[in-house]
């Protein structure tokens, strides 16, 4: 006699915690959309870069939900807590760089017409949204002792925070190519990011435990490298950028000066943060799962 295959329903994912977060931010992610869709003021790189990120989380946040709902997760070729863990990290990143983005760009002062006040309510929804996704890397981040996947530890969600500055960082490189010392900085940048990101999939496709050497030696050499190199670059950067020069009157939305002084910051926000993982990574065991 054939057997029925029975679909199994697992209801924790959506009355645990981390569900409740996860419906939280769907729910804002699409209220947040669909407001700014309605204003129909969303155009040029900005808006559509917030729109995306909306839409992206939503629809990933969705996708996620629904497997672990129905236990279809195993099925898939990869590490699933390490995927979602990354996952919550780069929504919470890309959702607050939204919610800073859109308002900066398209609310203006006074605020008094009715898209106005849609695109405001929108900017709220995504803050919330921001809160959902900061609650659940809250809740799926690993405690010390505990057995976890690497990319829920603090040195694994530092590598997708140190991914994501280093993607700001290449959208903000303007007339960089005739100083050498510049052209050093952007080498910098692409070389950690490609290792970073690289560290990051191998992690999430189970591939990163069959390197024949000991992994948490060599997570700390790079990020011992990859520190000495930001600081050259933090050093590097604003002395070539701004030697000689002022910043000019008018200064317009595509200034230079302007986004040479974002790649400075963000610099040192990544070199904080490779400072603060090669902390960790040095003091913290953890146990990969297989």
């Amino acid at each position: 006699a054939g057997t029925m295959a029975v679909a199994t329903v697992n209801l924790r994912a959506l009355t645990s915690w981390v569900g409740i977060a996860r419906l939280f931010a769907i729910v804002l992610s699409c209220l947040t959309f669909s407001l700014v869709a309605s204003t129909g003021n969303f155009g040029g790189a900005s808006g559509t870069w917030c729109m995306f990120t909306w839409c992206f989380c939503f629809a990933v946040t969705l996708l996620v939900l629904l497997l672990e709902l129905l236990e279809l997760y195993p099925m898939l070729p990869l590490s699933w807590d390490d995927f979602t863990s990354a996952f919550s990290m780069l929504a919470a990143l890309m959702v607050f760089t939204s919610s800073v983005v859109f308002p900066a760009s398209f609310i203006s002062s006074p605020c008094s017409s009715s898209q106005c006040a849609r695109q405001a309510v929108a900017t709220t929804a995504s803050c919330l949204c921001f809160l959902a996704y900061a609650a659940e890397v809250g809740l799926t981040r690993a405690k010390p002792g505990d057995i976890s996947s690497f990319l829920s530890t603090v040195p694994g969600l530092l590598k997708v925070f140190e991914a994501y500055v280093a993607c700001l960082i290449f959208s903000l490189l303007d007339q960089y190519s005739k100083e050498p010392g510049l052209m050093w900085c952007v080498a910098v940048y692409s070389i950690c990011f490609i290792i970073t990101l690289l560290i990051i999939i191998l992690t999430i496709s189970r591939c990163l435990t069959s390197i024949p050497c000991p992994l948490e030696k060599m997570l700390v050499g790079y990020n011992f490298l990859a520190l000495l190199m930001y600081i050259t670059a933090t050093v590097i950067w604003p002395l070539y950028s701004f030697r000689g020069r002022s910043r000019p009157d008018p200064c317009g939305r595509n200034c230079s000066w302007d986004k040479h002084l974002g790649v400075t910051f963000l610099t040192i926000f990544n070199l904080i943060a490779y400072l603060v993982d090669l902390v960790y990574s040095s003091r913290m065991v953890f146990i990969r799962t297989p």
